[in-house]
Parts: C-alpha cells; structure tokens; sequence
C-alpha cells in the first residue's frame, strides 16, 4: 500500500496518508495573537483533512506546541469552539511548552493524527 503525500515539496509534506491514517505535520500560522493564529491554522488543518477524505470529527491526537504557557486559555477558548464538544468528538491530545519555534513569531503549533 502506497503513502499519499498531500502538498509536498521537496522538504516535506504537509499531510501523509496510508491506510486509514492520516498524519499532518505541525501546522502554524501567521497573526498578532495567538487566538488569531489559533484560528488560523485551524483553517490549515479542515481544509488538509478535506483534502485527505475526512474531517476533524476524526482526530484522533493533537500535539499543541505553545510558546508561553500564559497563551493555554486563549488557545483553549478557540479550541473549544473549534472541535465539536457537543458529540463527545474531543480527541486525546497534550499542550506543551516550547523554547520557540521555527519563526519567532510563531505562538502555538498543532500536528493531528487522524483517522479515516
């Protein structure tokens, strides 16, 4: 069974999908806050998934990469309005600080597995 690369370059791919699993790398995004940014890479993530046959009804984990841990309730705030609590469709997932990410003007970085 082949893997399917979505949006590649020569670097990476920004989704792998084999089987009935799909893994997206750690999605981040530009924007003053880390709400906006939160929002944003939201957008990224649905429409990966669309790309990929499904949708984030079916993440299984998320890993969270936070710059400031002081950023935990705002990201949570747009988390909560993103995934659809109402349906128990809450996936497992962890929130960790980081040092920084790759642009220093990153905040939050989110990578999914999910499945199909």
């Amino acid at each position: 069974m082949a893997v399917k690369r979505i949006n590649s370059s020569p670097r990476m791919s920004q989704a792998s999908q084999h089987g009935n699993m799909v893994i997206l790398s750690g999605q981040v995004s530009e924007g003053q806050s880390v709400a906006e940014q939160a929002r944003n890479l939201f957008s990224s993530i649905d429409e990966l998934l669309m790309k990929a046959g499904t949708t984030k009804s079916n993440i299984i984990y998320a890993n969270i990469f936070l710059t400031d841990m002081n950023d935990y309730d705002a990201f949570n705030s747009e988390w909560d309005g993103w995934i659809d609590v109402e349906h128990q469709q809450s996936p497992s997932r962890s929130a960790i600080q980081v040092v920084r990410l790759a642009k220093p003007e990153w905040r939050v970085e989110v990578q999914v597995i999910v499945g199909l």
